[in-house]
């Protein structure tokens, strides 16, 4: 199957394509790393609403999920999440130097969140 763009109907077998946690042993494993997603959404619509936010526990939940999808995280948290958080989504990937320099896609053209980066510089 070929992934040119995430949708309803494919982004499941994508994200199972490129699951690799070793520790896990059912598929209640692998929803429960997808509800990591949910959960960098929820830290992140704080951050919007009250501009609080938990840097440790959102780096720690981009790290996760990094280390069982790879690069595939990328695009699932572009899609999984809502495009009101994508400079934040951005930052924060730029910030663990895991955005990719090609090939240039519209990701590139989304703005670093100043701010945000220098919040999470403070670490």
């Amino acid at each position: 199957m070929r992934f040119d763009e995430l949708n309803e109907n494919n982004y499941l077998l994508f994200a199972i394509k490129h699951y690799e946690n070793p520790h896990s042993v059912t598929k209640e494993d692998f929803f429960d790393d997808l509800k990591k997603f949910k959960l960098i959404k929820k830290i992140l619509k704080k951050y919007i609403s009250d501009n609080k936010i938990n840097s440790k526990l959102l780096i720690n939940h981009f790290l996760m999920l990094y280390n069982v999808f790879g690069e595939a995280t990328t695009p699932l948290l572009f899609y999984k999440i809502d495009s009101e958080y994508w400079s934040l989504i951005k930052t924060v990937i730029i910030y663990l130097g895991r955005f990719p320099e090609y090939p240039k896609t519209d990701l590139h053209t989304i703005p670093v969140n100043i701010e945000f980066l220098t919040l999470l510089r403070q670490l």
